[in-house]
This record gives C-alpha cells, sequence and structure tokens, in this order.
C-alpha cells in the first residue's frame, strides 16, 4: 500500500512555509511556525496511523472465466467485498491485458456498511483472440481526516477467453437459421428415396423390383418392400490445417487478421449450422501432428467445447504433415463422414502430398477441400480493363496461381474429392451452401 499525501495536507504544509517565511525577518516568530509544523506533523500521522488501524479491508475479485468475443462490446464483472471498517468510498480503476480496450479509465465507488459486497460491470472491448491473463485492480481512498490518500494495487485472479466474432457471418446466414417450419424444422428439399431403412409395407403398384424384400415376401407369402428415409443424424467434420501457411495475412475490410482466424470463423459457423441441421459435429485441427480432436456430438455443450478448443489457437511454424493427419482420421473414425478441408495448397510439396493421401481417405469419406482464395487470383480475362504494364504482369500472376488450383481440383476429382476456391467475405456462406447441397444430394 502506498501513502500519497492529498491536497488538504498539501494545503497545510504551504501554510507553514508561508508563515516560516513571514517569520524570517521577526525571529519572536520562529516558535510559532515551528510549533504549526509540529502541529501538522503529528496530525498527519495520527491520521495515518488511525487509517491504518481502523480502515476497512477492500479486496476486488472476477470470475475464474470471463467470456468476451473479439471486436464487439463486453464487460468484465468485478466483485467488490468492504471486511470491517465502517464502509468504503473511493476511486477504482482495472488494468487490462494487452488487446482489450476500455473507454472508462477509472470509476468511483461508494459502498455503505450496510451493503459489504457489490458487482459492478467494467465495460471493454477485446481486439485480438485468444486466452488473456494479467487483471490488475488498483484503487484509492482517502485517510479518516482526509490528509492522505492511501494507494494499493492488486492482481486480479482470472480469465478473459476472447472468441472469434460470427456475427458477420451470421448476419450472411439469416435465411438459414430464420427460416424455419413447424416445431422449428428445416424446410429444405431431399432429392432421392433416400438411404436409411425406415420400415416394411405391403407392395403397391409402382414399386421397383430393387425395393422387394425378398426373405420377407418368402416368410409371408405375398410381395413386401422396403421403405426407406433419408438420413436424420450424420457425421460432420471441419479439419483446419494450422501449419505456418495459415499464418499469412488477409484483409477483411479494413481490419487486415490471418488466414487462421478465417478458418476458425467460418469452421465454428458451419458446425453451428449443422447442429441446427441435427446433425453430429467434431472438429480436428493439424500441422506437423494432431493438435485438436474433438470426436462428433451434439448440444450446446458440444459446440461450446469445440470453441474452447480452437479460441486461443494460434499459428505454428511446422509445415503440415497430411500422412499423419490421414492415419489419425482413419484411426478414429470408423463410420463414413463428411470432411471439409479448410487448407492452403498453394505449396507444390504440400499439394503433392495431399493429393497422394485423399486417395486413401476417400476410400471411406467424402472429403471437400477448401482453399481461400489470394487476391487477383483468377481467369486471366474476367475482371476490369487493364490500363498498365504492372497491372498486366499481376493479372498474369494471379491467372497462374488460379491454373494452379484448377488443375489441383482436377487431380483431385476423379479421387471423389471437391476442391474449391472460397472468397475471403463469404467463405462461411460458401461452407454452409456446400454443406446443405450434400444433403439435399444425399451424398454422404
Amino acid at each position: 500500500m502506498k501513502f500519497v499525501p492529498a491536497t488538504r495536507l498539501l494545503w497545510a504544509v504551504l501554510g507553514v512555509v508561508l508563515l516560516a517565511t513571514a517569520a524570517g525577518p521577526c525571529p519572536e516568530l520562529a516558535p510559532l511556525w515551528m510549533l504549526a509544523l509540529v502541529g501538522v506533523a503529528v496530525v498527519a500521522l495520527a491520521d495515518l496511523a488511525l487509517s491504518v488501524a481502523r480502515g476497512a479491508e477492500f479486496t476486488v475479485t472476477a470470475p475464474a472465466v470471463v467470456r468476451l468475443t473479439k471486436d464487439r462490446p463486453g464487460e468484465v464483472p468485478l466483485f467488490l467485498q468492504v471486511v470491517g471498517g465502517e464502509g468504503w468510498r473511493g476511486r477504482l480503476a482495472l488494468s487490462l491485458p494487452g488487446g482489450v480496450e476500455s473507454l472508462e479509465p477509472e470509476r468511483a465507488v461508494e459502498l455503505p456498511a450496510a451493503v459489504p459486497r457489490v458487482r459492478v460491470a467494467w465495460p471493454c472491448t477485446a481486439r485480438r483472440r485468444g486466452r488473456l491473463t494479467g487483471l490488475l485492480a488498483c484503487w484509492e481512498t482517502a485517510s479518516r481526516l482526509g490528509w492522505w490518500q492511501l494507494r494499493r494495487r492488486q492482481a486480479v485472479a482470472g480469465e478473459l477467453r476472447v472468441y472469434p466474432n460470427l456475427f458477420t457471418e451470421r448476419k450472411q446466414l439469416a435465411a438459414l437459421f430464420l427460416a424455419r417450419g413447424q416445431w422449428g424444422t428445416q424446410l429444405r428439399r431431399t432429392v432421392g428415396r433416400g438411404r436409411e431403412f425406415e420400415k416394411l409395407r405391403e407392395y403397391q403398384a409402382g414399386d421397383g423390383f430393387d425395393e422387394v424384400h425378398w426373405k420377407a415376401t418368402a416368410k409371408r407369402g405375398r410381395p413386401v418392400t422396403k421403405v426407406f428415409q433419408a438420413e436424420r443424424t450424420q457425421e460432420i467434420y471441419v479439419v483446419i490445417d494450422a501449419s505456418r501457411l495459415s499464418a499469412r495475412a488477409v484483409t477483411d475490410g479494413a481490419v487486415t487478421t490471418t488466414t487462421l482466424e478465417r478458418y476458425l470463423t467460418a469452421a465454428l459457423v458451419l458446425l453451428l449450422a449443422a447442429g441446427r441441421q441435427g446433425d453430429r459435429f467434431g472438429l480436428v485441427v493439424y500441422d506437423d501432428r494432431v493438435r485438436v480432436f474433438l470426436r462428433a456430438g451434439q448440444g450446446a455443450a458440444h459446440y461450446a467445447a469445440c470453441r474452447d478448443a480452437v479460441h486461443a489457437m494460434q499459428p505454428s511454424a511446422a509445415t503440415p504433415d497430411v500422412a499423419e493427419l490421414v492415419r489419425h482420421v482413419r484411426t478414429r473414425l470408423r463410420q463414413r463422414a463428411l470432411l471439409f478441408f479448410l487448407t492452403d495448397l498453394t505449396d507444390p510439396v504440400t499439394a503433392e502430398d495431399f493429393v497422394k493421401q485423399a486417395q486413401l481417405l476417400a476410400r471411406q469419406h467424402l472429403v471437400l477441400v477448401n482453399q481461400l482464395r489470394p487476391p487477383g487470383v483468377a481467369p486471366l480475362f474476367t475482371g476490369a480493363e487493364v490500363a498498365e504494364a504492372d497491372a498486366l504482369y499481376g493479372r498474369l500472376a494471379g491467372h497462374t496461381r488460379w491454373a494452379e488450383a484448377r488443375g489441383l481440383a482436377q487431380r483431385l476429382h476423379p479421387l471423389g474429392v471437391t476442391a474449391t476456391l472460397l472468397e475471403n467475405e463469404g467463405m462461411a456462406a460458401q461452407l454452409v451452401t456446400q454443406y446443405l447441397a450434400v444433403k439435399e444430394r444425399q451424398a454422404l
């Protein structure tokens, strides 16, 4: 605890100094200013001792986990408590970790003796995603006579978990979350008769021979056919590449972020959409090893587990090991599942390794590979006219990279793997569109 002279004490000392200055030409006034100095010192020391001995103990605590959303206004709940004394009055300031801003530097707080504990919401805005610690509370209160300011700093135990901002992406998917029928069911057409067996029924005109259940027909002595329904619960996995290539900068409006940041945001939106459709969803993150593997599940608790597992994920400096990933997935996933890969295959060595391993993975699972389209990567004769030579060379470079991505997609297509370039602004919407298209075709 620090003791800082208050304005009242400074004025008293100034009065003594003025009295001593006036007593310079008059030596007979020297005892007067010396007596005043002793009086000020005695009162100041007595006020300090009384405040320390009989002062209230003021503490600040916070929840163990405080959840915030990146670039969204939030608040940190603080619990102020006074033990002993006759209440507490003073000023409170909260030092937040780097990357978290607050427009309120300090706040006046008053706790009566009848209210020893109170909750205060401290407004703030997180500018970076991750797991942040280092809350520091600073407060100041006046002494008994107001001659001193008692200041103290206290480390507040607590953790700020800043999650990706999904609100912008969900605005683009309003039709998905709002177009619902009776009892909250999603209104969507399904192509085909379905693949999941539902029941047996008597033969009706128009039933095909492939629908006849021959064993039941022989047992009952009359034609019996099988009735199928569309599969209602499927397993969806989002596989995120967190290797060195995911650290590339991406401009999202006026904000520059990383490719991994866009992957995580789109993945969480896709998992949310899969949960709304009634499917089981899981999450895989890898670089040179599998860093996160969450088996498919359902419900808000499982979605919260997926969000907590990746909210602090940062790009690594490792090169992706696709072979290790495929071995891990084939060992863990026995049932056919839909795998959404969010990766960067612009490195020729990584792309060649991915093609080789995707052939093994596509034998059991339905694989969709998605890459983020870099700026300027497009066919040559698209967009506005070129007026300068530098723009022409940039257009040719973009066409070359687009041709490489198209060639990779053509190599993966015979293996049953679909490769797509996603736009930065509509990445989440395009992923959800792919997922709904698979559901409609019953391709899984």
